[in-house]
């Protein structure tokens, strides 16, 4: 009973098979006076019998233990599902010694071999094997009883094992499935984007991301700064290692030190174990640090060294952790202007800003809205099971003209909004939200009665409260936006007709040509 308690201790601390059978064996060697032993299974690949695990054997025995179902005393055990005793292996033709473990020749004592069937859920799956030098046949009794019992709990132990193994590779191959599907979602070509800025952003993105170079994203909030940092890495080397997010906004001081770092027990109160940080988490792969801007002073010099040395050490810890991560940063927030105010690192500054991307406002790249609002569309439609898909010109034209201080992902939210309301096929102004209804109703207003010289100035007033980021490039930015609206609206009062839009507009065929394609403007010719 005694050794049935410990190896039943040994089978219930683990998983693995070879450490188990290992430690079992080495339980009945000393407690039973036996030799050597070994677990033979079942290989239902190729429907032969094979070693999995032994002790008394050396490597090459081993390998040499392969036998076929109904072959020797292993082989018929596993055919018969019973199971056999040979009191003297000299004696038996059945016992072929495969592994040429023991010297026939020169055996000093007589040895028996006791082979026990393993079943699992009523097949056998193997057996269990023992050498150990003859007492009598009464013990040989004994012993069979005892080893049937063993052989009872190693089945357990190896049915357990398999469905482990079977639901580890499950949730290997859904793991895999799961970033394939990410990967693609990520592809460039299937992020929204036509628009000339958004066409820069892919150059830079597509050319950054072989590379291992902090990135700086600047934009707007809503921008989809998180959705280019998951297109930098889902198409860069580290495809296959972690994407970590981090929002340095959500937390401060110890708590935002040790979800970035890590901590170990008892370095503040609260901390009750040891804790990896996402810095580890994130090695061989790419951290996303949101809103980099709120990063408190100490931090910021933690930060420095982990981008310049590659190393830090975990809150209330002395060792060093060494890292392979790739930093990607956003931020909302002008840091040169935070520089110049004290509140952030020049030198942090100049270690995040290697490569700088930024990211339009959606008012700066109107072109996209009309694709934006259909890939919304549809995803919502799909989601919540609903049709909404009849859009008027006047409503698409409300949509374009919207400023969106939300960008992209106040868009997602109102046409979500307007879905989940829906009743039919039909997009009409009142499933929008109310600040883009009142909108289109002050617009409705204000263009009742003003006049082209005011809506000029208002026009210049708005794109430079729009442009005020992008210095010296407002007015080439507010003219190409005019010319493209204007040359767009013509052609289609023009039936699309160049040469009608050229002379409605009075300017050179040539001309309206090559403003067609400098300015990206689709045509039917």
């Amino acid at each position: 009973m005694a050794t049935l308690t410990d190896i039943g201790q040994v089978l219930s601390s683990t998983l693995d098979l070879h450490k188990a059978f290992t430690q079992i064996m080495q339980i009945l060697i000393k407690k039973l006076d036996m030799m050597r032993g070994s677990l033979v299974l079942l290989d239902e690949s190729s429907g032969g019998l094979r070693i999995e695990a032994a002790v008394g054997f050396k490597p090459d025995e081993i390998e040499r233990g392969v036998y076929a179902v109904g072959e020797g005393v292993t082989g018929s055990v596993v055919a018969t599902g019973r199971p056999r005793i040979i009191p003297d292996i000299r004696k038996e033709p059945d016992f072929l010694n495969r592994t040429v473990a023991r010297d026939m020749d020169d055996l000093k004592a007589v040895i028996s071999f006791l082979c026990i069937p393993i079943k699992i859920e009523g097949r056998v799956a193997g057996s269990l094997c023992v050498d150990k030098a003859f007492v009598s046949d009464e013990q040989l009794v004994i012993d069979q009883t005892f080893l049937t019992i063993v052989a009872a709990l190693l089945s357990q132990a190896i049915q357990i094992n398999r469905m482990v193994m079977r639901q580890k590779e499950e949730l290997l191959e859904e793991n895999r499935q799961l970033r394939d599907q990410v990967r693609d979602r990520y592809k460039f070509e299937n992020i929204i984007g036509d628009s000339p800025v958004m066409h820069e952003v892919f150059a830079t993105v597509g050319q950054v991301a072989n590379s291992r170079a902090t990135v700086l994203l600047l934009g707007e909030t809503g921008t989809g700064k998180e959705m280019i940092a998951k297109a930098i890495h889902y198409n860069s080397p580290r495809r296959d290692k972690p994407f970590i997010r981090v929002n340095c906004g959500a937390l401060s001081g110890t708590l935002l030190e040790s979800e970035l770092f890590g901590h170990v027990k008892g370095s503040f109160t609260g901390a009750i174990r040891d804790k990896i940080g996402r810095f580890e988490a994130a090695d061989g792969g790419t951290i996303f640090l949101d809103e980099i801007g709120t990063l408190e002073p100490q931090l910021q010099v933690k930060l420095l060294r982990v981008l310049q040395e590659r190393e830090f050490e975990r809150v209330g810890d002395t060792q060093t952790v060494k890292v392979d991560v790739r930093v990607i940063a956003a931020t909302n927030v002008d840091l040169q202007e935070e520089v110049a105010r004290n509140n952030f690192r020049e030198d942090l500054f100049y270690r995040l800003n290697v490569v700088s991307i930024y990211l339009p406002p959606l008012r700066n790249r109107r072109e996209d809205i009309p694709r934006l609002i259909d890939y919304f569309l549809d995803k919502y439609n799909a989601i919540n099971n609903r049709c909404l898909k009849r859009i008027s010109r006047e409503m698409v034209s409300i949509l374009l003209r919207y400023p969106w201080p939300g960008n992209v992902r106040e868009l997602e939210n109102a046409i979500e909004r307007a879905v989940v309301l829906s009743s039919g096929e039909d997009f009409t102004e009142d499933l929008l939200p109310l600040s883009v209804q009142m909108f289109a109703a002050q617009r409705r207003s204000d263009h009742s009665s003003e006049s082209i010289e005011a809506l000029s100035r208002r026009l210049a007033d708005q794109a430079i409260a729009d442009y005020e980021l992008r210095e010296g490039e407002i007015y080439q930015l507010l003219i190409d936006q005019v010319e493209r609206a204007l040359i767009d609206r013509s052609l289609a009062k023009c039936g699309g007709v160049k040469t009608k839009a050229a002379d409605f507009l009075g300017i050179n065929r040539n001309t309206l040509n090559k403003k067609v394609k400098d300015l990206g403007i689709q045509t039917a010719e």
